[in-house]
């Protein structure tokens, strides 16, 4: 059953929830209502118990355009200008977290271009599977902008500080079989089956005890605080919690009697 929230639409597929940027006249671009819509339906895939996984993606031929540049330039030459909220704590900021601190792993499947906003939204999520018509564009700098969204947090861990920089200052567009040399996405696969493989990752996953995949979602994150010994110490916490749980003796029982195992989330 799909639900709408606003410019987005929510779907539970069993186990997996299938989130779809839903405003294809503009290029998915993050304008109107589809940010506030964003968290909301992300936060319906947070409070569903039945949720494991979460795929993310955009209607039409475009994941998403970016920022509504045409929305933005209005806004600063209205009479009013820009909120002070909107100077200190942007809606951006609580858009981009819902999908990065999202407990459940999010799967990206880049359906087509991701610019500027829409390819740091793509990299908040932990895994991106593209189809050949995904391009990747940090756009800001040819807008007379600022990376925002994230940009300059994610970029650099995912292909380091000089290749980052690259991207950022020129501004250039990734094809998608460059994207996946550069590791910003997983894999390119042929359009029509793009969903496809991202709903079997997705179920891959969902297969798996939840609350592990939701520490060790953590504990990647954080992979960079730190040294090996502080990620020894995180790893040892999350552990200690996933040996007090049912689906932790599980995995033990099914592993001992040779079957397979069956997860129930606590």
């Amino acid at each position: 059953m799909q639900t709408v929230f606003g410019s987005v639409l929510f779907e539970r597929l069993d186990d997996v929830a299938v989130v779809t940027l839903n405003r294809p006249e503009r290029r998915n671009a993050l304008g109107g209502t589809l940010r506030e819509d964003l968290v909301a339906a992300m936060d319906a895939a947070e409070q569903d118990s039945a949720v494991r996984a979460i795929v993310l993606t955009g209607a039409g031929s475009c994941f998403c355009a970016g920022g509504d540049l045409k929305q933005i330039l209005a806004g600063l030459e209205s009479a009013e200008g820009r909120p002070l909220r909107d100077k200190v704590r942007p809606q951006r900021d609580a858009t981009l977290l819902a999908v990065y601190e999202a407990g459940k792993p999010v799967i990206a499947a880049v359906n087509g271009p991701a610019f500027g906003a829409g390819m740091n939204l793509a990299l908040a999520a932990d895994i991106r599977l593209a189809a050949p018509t995904a391009r990747l564009c940090q756009s800001h700098v040819l807008r007379g902008l600022m990376p925002d969204y994230a940009g300059t947090y994610l970029l650099p861990r995912l292909v380091g500080p000089a290749r980052a920089a690259e991207l950022i200052y020129t501004g250039r567009i990734v094809e998608a079989d460059e994207a996946a040399r550069l590791g910003l996405v997983n894999e390119v696969v042929p359009a029509e089956q793009l969903m496809p493989a991202a709903l079997a990752m997705a179920r891959t996953i969902a297969r798996n005890a939840p609350l592990p995949v939701r520490l060790a979602k953590r504990a990647v994150q954080q992979a960079h605080q730190g040294g090996i010994r502080e990620a020894l110490e995180r790893e040892t916490a999350a552990q200690n919690v996933c040996y007090d749980t049912e689906d932790g003796r599980e995995g033990l029982r099914a592993f001992v009697d040779k079957r397979d195992p069956v997860f129930v989330g606590r």
